[in-house]
C-alpha cells in the first residue's frame, strides 16, 4: 500500500475536513484517508488502483491548495 502526506492550504471546520474525505473516498483504491484540520494536513493511503496525480487533483478540484 502506498502512502501520501501532503500540506493544504484553507482546511478550516468539519465542512472542509467532510468535502475532502467525500472526494478522495470516490477514487478507487483509496484506502484510508486522515485529514487533521488544526495542522492543515492530508494523509491518503492508496493501492495499485490509483495515482497520486488524481488524489492530488481530487484535492485540488474541492477549492483547497496543496503547499
Amino acid at each position: 500500500m502506498n502512502s501520501v502526506h501532503y500540506n493544504i492550504g484553507g482546511l478550516a471546520g468539519p465542512e472542509s475536513k467532510t468535502r475532502v474525505k467525500n472526494a478522495l473516498n470516490k477514487i478507487e483504491g483509496v484506502q484510508n484517508v486522515i485529514v487533521d484540520v488544526p495542522r492543515g494536513t492530508i494523509e491518503v493511503k492508496y493501492n495499485e488502483k490509483t495515482t497520486e496525480v488524481e488524489i492530488k487533483n481530487s484535492i485540488e478540484n474541492t477549492g483547497y491548495v496543496i503547499q
